[in-house]
């Protein structure tokens, strides 16, 4: 039989069993849907919408020139919406925070001798992002106040712009579809390899080195077939993203074939590693669950690994699928090119697990007798 001939029946043999491989197919395909539909809706927008809170006025104890001025500069911040449209009492609007109705309350000076401007705030979002966002407004607020009372004018002000290295504005949903592209591309690779406990355990390795079969041939149906899952993966994910939930993409064409096929190729690796030390289908989706769920939440897939705390970002820096999922972003999303440094550098990270994984997996398999593993 000529190789062409081989390559054909083991690729078909290979997708035979990937397609009887139900929880292959549910941590590849289906879960990452169900979680990327879980979290779009949820989360689907809410970079675009303008930013807005809800306060209480808390009302001064002798209304005076100062209160009334401050009253008037915050009632005309449209972000700022007050519950019931006036000030009211101190024991209400504290009792409204604490019941969560409202995001915070203002207290206005008491009398024209007082410079004291109060925001009450509920201790659980103490460190919130609204919390913070009043906090820089009210402080807005009271520079300019402290600038009319010496009856100076501003000299500077800060002149925001935005960019981005993509053709557009950018909002969480691509974020997060690329994100979910990686996840399930990973998720395929770290559990597509558990057919091979199966097959070792049962000998049909070693009976398959016994027969006329290039082992080379095998392993390279093997990867064809799974690269082919891979590209399942993406389109279905980018139709569900982009047709039902608005998400844009850029795709520079030549950075995501590259970034793709390394990172496909090294999570397989991974999997390779993974079942050439397990014994068992179980204890092999234990252990590749464990991977999974450490690397799906340090990674970046749903949010910034920069938004995460200092201590736990240079574990983030160290996982392949932090830098598969930028990488992704890079070529789908920011249009990167291939000559970009930051590319090869994540590109360069997903070689070295990859590379290590394969090595490590091969020594072991070598190391242990098909009988022993029996």
């Amino acid at each position: 039989m000529n190789k062409s001939k081989q390559f054909k029946k083991m690729f078909m043999a290979q997708l035979k069993l990937t397609l009887r491989e139900k929880q292959a197919w549910f941590w590849g395909i289906f879960f990452p849907v169900i979680l990327m539909v879980i979290f779009m809706v949820i989360f689907s927008g809410s970079s675009d919408d303008e930013f807005q809170a809800e306060i209480a006025i808390v009302a001064a104890e002798n209304p005076n020139p100062t209160s009334d001025m401050l009253l008037a500069q915050i009632t005309q911040l449209s972000i700022l919406d007050v519950k019931s449209g006036k000030p009211v009492s101190r024991e209400t609007a504290e009792q409204w925070v604490t019941d969560k109705e409202v995001d915070a309350a203002i207290i206005l000076p008491g009398s024209a001798e007082d410079t004291t401007f109060g925001l009450v705030i509920n201790k659980e979002d103490e460190r919130g992002v609204t919390t913070q966002a009043l906090s820089a407004i009210l402080d807005k607020i009271v520079q300019q106040a402290n600038l009319a009372a010496v009856g100076a004018a501003p000299t500077f002000n800060i002149e925001l712009e935005s960019i981005t290295s993509g053709s557009n504005e950018l909002d969480y949903t691509d974020f997060l579809l690329t994100g979910m592209i990686a996840l399930s591309i990973a998720q395929g690779g770290l559990f597509g390899m558990v057919d091979l406990v199966e097959m070792r355990r049962k000998g049909l390795l070693k009976r398959l080195r016994m027969t006329p079969a290039n082992m080379s041939i095998f392993g390279l149906s093997d990867m064809v077939m799974r690269l082919l899952f891979s590209v399942i993966q993406i389109l279905l994910l980018s139709l569900i993203g982009v047709f039902i939930f608005g998400a844009n993409l850029y795709i520079n064409i030549f950075s995501l074939l590259i970034v793709f096929l390394i990172g496909a190729l090294s999570f397989n690796a991974l999997g390779y590693f993974i079942s050439s030390f397990s014994y068992t289908q179980n204890a092999y989706m234990g252990v590749a669950n464990i991977v999974s769920f450490l690397m799906m939440f340090l990674s970046g897939v749903f949010f910034p690994v920069e938004t995460m705390p200092d201590w736990l970002q240079p574990v983030s820096n160290l996982l392949p699928l932090t830098y598969f999922a930028e990488g992704l972003r890079d070529s789908m999303v920011y249009e990167t090119g291939v000559f970009s440094s930051s590319l090869w550098f994540g590109i360069g990270i997903m070689v070295i697990w990859g590379i290590v994984a394969f090595l490590i997996g091969s020594w072991l398999y070598k190391r242990k007798s098909i009988v022993a593993t029996r």
